[in-house]
């Protein structure tokens, strides 16, 4: 990881943190900022992706694919700036979705690296685990309460713990791989 990279997760981590504080603060107003920041964070990656199919992927192997992924980024971005016109429930029901998705990503990343014997497999396999628990006993505890503030502090204290792990990982030392 590079020294900009860095900053960068580091940055991120600040700004999420930033962004649990206000949904603590503000719990009924902070659905359309986390759906805004989703969708626009999406469309922000979807147009790298896109740029990166035209400047680079589109003259290696398989490079349709980047542009494929580039597509279905962009197509979820719209979706969920559309969501933010719908119920509150609906908009904390997806954003707890994207959270569980990212989990199983984790997962399957962890079953990846475990196949090529990477020694952080173990702490992406937890990692994965606890965004997928969190977010599926968000969903159950917060409608059977029918509280949709008990989902917003939910949401707020899984990006405190996305943020202190992003945070983490930046200030964590890169292994490095010598070559002799």
């Amino acid at each position: 990881m590079s020294y900009f990279q860095r900053i960068k997760g580091i940055i991120i981590g600040a700004l999420l943190l930033i962004l649990a504080a206000i949904m603590f603060v503000y719990p009924k107003q902070s659905y359309y900022i986390v759906a805004a920041v989703l969708g626009l964070s999406l469309l922000v990656y979807g147009f790298r992706m896109l740029w990166f199919y035209f400047t680079m992927a589109r003259n290696m192997v398989g490079g349709k694919t980047s542009l494929y992924q580039a597509i279905i980024v962009l197509d979820l971005a719209l979706f969920t700036g559309s969501v933010t016109t719908m119920s509150n429930y609906i908009i904390i029901i997806y954003l707890l979705g994207v959270y569980a998705f990212s989990g199983f990503i984790e997962i399957a990343r962890a079953v990846e690296s475990k196949r090529f014997s990477s020694p952080n497999w173990k702490y992406k396999l937890i990692n994965g685990l606890i965004m997928v628990f969190a977010a599926v006993a968000l969903t159950v505890f917060g409608m059977v309460k029918g509280n949709l503030d008990l989902l917003v502090y939910g949401y707020a204290v899984s990006l405190v713990y996305t943020a202190i792990m992003r945070i983490v990982t930046s200030l964590r030392k890169t292994a490095i791989v010598y070559i002799q």
